[in-house]
């Protein structure tokens, strides 16, 4: 289902965890680095996704989300839009709650291909935009 109540984006964010960063980088001037360490401050587990990487932000970094052992609540995507269809299949056969894709990351086949799996879906719309406006952080 696309979620695109602020009520529901609240509650999914309330009750997620772990969330797996697909794309994540280790350079602090990208958004990919500047958002899950945002995330991290704000008390979740982020589990980067980058096959070039062993670590980043201090966390192991996996090469795909297949390849991550536990479960994960939300799989944000920093990925162009036509690699979301194949986020989409891994995110479902990991057994993830939601996918999320960042601020101009739009893909509705894999947003389909999420619903129809039973997953909660976020498109284009970034978490370090999300959390401040609803929680009322200044």
């Amino acid at each position: 289902m696309l979620v695109e109540k602020d009520k529901d984006i609240r509650e999914i964010l309330e009750k997620a965890e772990t969330i797996a960063i697909v794309g994540c980088s280790p350079h602090w001037e990208k958004a990919s680095h500047m958002v899950p360490a945002f995330l991290q401050e704000q008390g979740y587990r982020i589990v980067p996704v980058n096959p070039e990487y062993h670590e980043i932000l201090g966390e192991k970094c996996y090469a795909s989300l297949r390849d991550i052992p536990y479960h994960i609540n939300i799989v944000d995507c920093f990925r162009p839009s036509r690699e979301i269809s194949g986020i989409a299949e891994d995110a479902i056969a990991i057994g993830a709650d939601v996918l999320w894709t960042q601020l101009g990351i739009i893909n509705h086949e894999a947003g389909k291909i999420a619903s129809q799996a039973g997953l909660k879906v976020v498109m284009n719309r970034c978490p370090h935009v999300e959390i401040p406006r609803l929680f009322n952080m200044d």
